[in-house]
């Protein structure tokens, strides 16, 4: 069987690495906000390109920290509309709930999956304050129609880059277009730790300031409190792995590419439908730092079961919209057409940086094989 995603031989890569910098958070004694929280916060904002990067537990934190930080500043209050794709994972809506606002679901653009400047102008009311652009898939959004747009409107923006690490748009990372961008460092992400973690990145001093004590219990100094806070950190061991993976990252997102490319110049089958933006434009891939190779089939229950035989794992990411979770049955009446084809019909194909040229291609014949 193909893994869709091999966790064990991607880290055993780094093993003897990984080892070391356990060894050496262990033997410093210093488990919470040290130095090694420090250094990767310093490097990862120099990857990013932003002045400011805040380690938090995960990726969700993130978001709400974020969000948080934006209504203790007065920028935003309770009841205010946040914009937010109808097709994103549930946790970038939850972020917007949990701050007591209120989510504005827009379709996304048919051939990205991702919103679009124009998607968002039709949407925008007196009470929208910010945008939360969710980078689906690891392929950014228009961010340079889009900003222009938020710097128009005066609204805020917030890059949900958890499937993003390393995404590129005209020179720029993912996590350095919006006012401020979570990510995820789940196992499973393109960078991923061995167990939870996330980040902020900004460039705005004050909100660092705020998340940052947000997260400590909204304390800035130690036994005060600015802030109602919560207990949301980095730890030291995750950070010491995250900095022997984020070396790596460059070199495993172009391998993610080049499979990529592989999957969209060689799967020929009419009945599997591509990322329509990579099937128009191969010879740029750095938009996309493919944390999923994600196709479209209209019978994808078929071509699951047909790829499994095959001995090939798929996932479906997701099977089933945000409008549609009884965690949100007051949606349940709303219709967004674009977001639940998306969801009834794409299939994710493996893509490891530890794929094998063989598996690769096995994938590929077998996707090819599949009678429509």
């Amino acid at each position: 069987m193909i893994p869709f995603l091999n966790l064990k031989s991607i880290n055993s890569q780094y093993r003897e690495e990984l080892v070391e910098a356990a060894t050496r958070v262990i033997d410093s004694g210093w488990y919470i906000q040290g130095a090694e929280l420090g250094a990767f916060e310093h490097e990862f904002a120099g990857y990013c390109g932003t002045h400011h990067c805040i380690g938090v537990a995960n990726g969700l934190d993130a978001l709400i920290l974020t969000l948080r930080a934006w209504k203790e500043m007065g920028k935003i209050k309770d009841g205010d509309e946040i914009i937010v794709p109808s097709n994103t994972y549930v946790a970038s809506i939850l972020a917007i709930t949990e701050n007591g606002l209120k989510p504005r679901l827009v379709e996304p653009d048919e051939s990205t999956f991702n919103l679009s400047a124009e998607g968002i102008q039709a949407a925008l009311t007196d009470n929208t304050k910010a945008i939360l652009i969710v980078h689906l898939y690891g392929q950014l959004a228009p961010m340079p129609e889009i900003i222009a747009l938020a710097d128009q409107q005066g609204l805020l923006v917030l890059e949900d880059a958890a499937q993003a690490h390393g995404a590129t748009l005209d020179g720029r990372k993912a996590g350095s277009w919006g006012h401020a961008a979570g990510f995820s460092f789940y196992p499973g992400k393109n960078l991923g730790a061995l167990g939870d973690a996330g980040a902020v990145t900004t460039n705005d001093e004050e909100l660092a300031k705020t998340i940052r004590a947000l997260g400590n219990y909204g304390s800035h100094k130690k036994y005060e409190n600015l802030y109602q806070g919560v207990n949301s950190r980095l730890d030291e061991i995750q950070a010491a792995f995250l900095r022997v993976k984020l070396r790596n990252l460059e070199a495993e997102t172009l391998r993610r590419r080049e499979i990529a490319l592989n999957y969209v110049q060689k799967i020929d089958n009419l009945g599997i439908k591509h990322p329509i933006s990579l099937k128009s434009n191969v010879a740029d891939l750095s938009s996309h730092a493919f944390h999923l190779y994600v196709v479209q089939s209209e019978k994808r229950a078929d071509l699951q079961a047909h790829l499994n035989e095959a001995g090939i794992q798929t996932l479906i990411h997701y099977p089933i919209p945000p409008h549609k979770q009884k965690a949100f049955m007051m949606w349940g009446h709303h219709r967004y057409p674009i977001a639940e084809a998306i969801h009834n019909t794409v299939l994710s194909l493996p893509i490891s940086p530890v794929m094998t040229e063989s598996q690769v291609m096995a994938v590929i014949e077998a996707a090819n094989n599949f009678q429509n």
